[in-house]
């Protein structure tokens, strides 16, 4: 088990840093300070070399020039809030409004913006673990209270990385967080997701309006493209999506929660590779990044669905839609979410 700490350019003139976690298998997690954002995740290869299974790049600005959050975490509230407004037992709250007349992931300044502070590395016989975080107020971003975040990336031996959210705050507030990392665990020269299979332990998805709000509405997703309850070429499931606006993905599944039981699986068959996700929330939100606009992503060839983020959450903007769960997030009390990546190669 190892950590090594790696200068990574600077972000509003503040100096960035990647924490490399190895484990005694050689996978390796790069995580930098800036956003907590999971830079790389590297597992060996067949001919001795390494794969990335994330999409990735070793200059900060192509993470921070593009409009896709490229592996950051996301919050105070991750996924939309419509209308920019909710309420906390009665009491009405508006926050920024950055996607129309929506609040998308947290609003402009919100998790994804801020380099964390590092509160320390931990390293054992069987794990490896970086301990970040983040004090947020709403002259920072809007929302009501004095938030305090904490996010800790764990490499095991097992070959599982998981990063455990947990947060308190000083008035009521929301707490929805997830981390945006794209998958891509393919060996094709120019990489597209078409060829991996999905696997996700949902029947239902969300139907949402234009602005991609939830409705309130749950549709099964038996015989509907949304269906991956078996491992489902994703070219697939995509080539009906093509007549969308969306030309792809970006909606949301009620899955099942569990950190013992996979939540979803993706998988390489050319490789071998895959992942397996868990996660304690009933929420993913999967977007096959469609779009061909060099000005939202700027990593090398600009296609679509070059990765696919699956951003484990509670249900999105459950202020309007209590049954979906709570995030309601009160002073004197402490939240704590979990998602895990397991992978095998």
């Amino acid at each position: 088990m190892d950590i090594v700490k790696v200068p990574f350019g600077k972000f509003n003139g503040q100096a960035v840093t990647k924490y490399v976690l190895t484990n005694d298998n050689g996978v390796q997690a790069g995580i930098l300070d800036f956003a907590g954002l999971l830079q790389s995740f590297k597992v060996p290869t067949k001919d001795g070399g390494k794969a990335d299974m994330v999409l990735t790049s070793e200059n900060l600005d192509e993470f921070t020039g593009n409009g896709f959050c490229t592996n950051r975490l996301i919050g105070r509230v991750a996924g939309r809030i419509g209308d920019g407004e909710f309420k906390i037992d009665g009491k009405e709250y508006h926050v920024e409004q950055n996607e129309g007349k929506n609040t998308l992931h947290g609003g402009k300044n919100g998790f994804y913006n801020h380099v964390w502070h590092v509160d320390g590395t931990k390293v054992t016989d069987d794990a490896v673990s970086l301990t970040l975080s983040l004090t947020l107020t709403p002259e920072m971003d809007t929302f009501p209270g004095k938030m305090h975040v904490v996010a800790t990336y764990t490499l095991d031996n097992n070959d599982n990385l998981s990063l455990k959210f947990s947060a308190t705050t000083d008035a009521d507030t929301l707490f929805n967080p997830t981390n945006h990392t794209y998958w891509n665990l393919s060996n094709a020269a120019v990489k597209t997701i078409d060829n991996l299979k999905l696997y996700v332990n949902s029947k239902n998805h969300l139907a949402v309006d234009d602005g991609k709000i939830p409705t309130g509405e749950k549709v099964a997703n038996a015989g509907t493209p949304f269906d991956f309850s078996t491992p489902t070429k994703l070219a697939d499931a995509l080539k009906p999506m093509a007549a969308t606006k969306e030309n792809g993905f970006d909606d949301i599944w009620e899955v099942e929660p569990s950190l013992d039981k996979p939540v979803a699986t993706l998988e390489d068959p050319e490789s071998d590779r895959k992942m397996t996700l868990y996660s304690d929330r009933n929420g993913l939100v999967m977007y096959t990044m469609n779009s061909d606009d060099p000005t939202v992503y700027n990593h090398g060839k600009v296609q679509p669905h070059t990765g696919i983020a699956m951003e484990a959450q509670t249900l999105s903007d459950t202020p309007h839609h209590p049954e979906f769960g709570n995030v309601d997030l009160h002073p004197g009390e402490e939240k704590t979410y979990t998602v895990k990546w397991h992978v095998e190669y």
